[in-house]
């Protein structure tokens, strides 16, 4: 079994699409599953699932295939923070509040517990179910409730200043939903996530199949 500590990337996004998977086939009344059929739902091989699961010590496929519950349990262990962590969203436009509202509730260890905005309209407000507090108290709200991951949400030509208040409040990881990529220091985890070449993307495959 590899190092959890040094699990690959994409093998811990699969992880997260897995339980998110087998979630639904318990809500369904399906108990087990087999890597086959695992696989199937995610365009990709069985082995690729196997090698996956193989990573994190878990193998035990019994003839009706594996155990959802169980393997949800597996997966949580890995991907799950032991008390949760809280999480912060700064920007509280359309998209952030679009982010919010879906987020909330569908991870018990993953809360967002605070909002940030520095429109007097939003701020004191409660907004998709969080408390907006203005940037100036960023300081204080992530003490107070231990936040230790943020979403920013806010206008791209804010995003390198957020990123670097965020860091100097002692932020851990961030999720960047602008289009301005960010620099951050080694000790914060950065995911960046740019949903207009995300879209351009599928443009130009789908162009590709109008070309054939």
């Amino acid at each position: 079994m590899m190092n959890l500590a040094n699990l690959p990337e994409r093998t811990i996004e699969r992880l997260s699409e897995y339980r998110r998977t087998l979630l639904n086939c318990l809500a369904k009344g399906k108990t087990h599953i087999y890597s086959h059929e695992l696989a199937g739902l995610h365009n990709i091989t069985a082995v690729q699932v196997r090698r996956d699961l193989m990573l994190i010590g878990y193998s035990s496929m019994k003839k009706k295939g594996y155990d959802a519950q169980e393997l949800i349990k597996v997966i949580g262990e890995i991907l799950d923070h032991e008390i949760g962590l809280n999480v912060a969203v700064i920007g509280m436009g359309n998209l952030g509040r679009a982010i919010t509202a879906y987020f909330n509730g569908k991870r018990p260890k993953l809360n967002i517990v605070a909002a940030f905005d520095v429109d007097p309209n939003k701020v004191d407000r409660v907004i998709s179910g969080v408390n907006c507090y203005h940037m100036k108290e960023l300081e204080k709200v992530v003490e107070r409730n231990d936040i230790s991951i943020a979403i920013i949400s806010s206008p791209p030509e804010t995003a390198s200043q957020v990123a670097e208040q965020l860091v100097a409040v002692g932020i851990k990881g961030i999720l960047n939903f602008t289009t301005i990529p960010l620099v951050v220091p080694d000790t914060v985890y950065l995911e960046e996530y740019d949903m207009i070449t995300s879209m351009e993307k599928v443009a130009y495959f789908v162009k590709q199949a109008y070309a054939r």
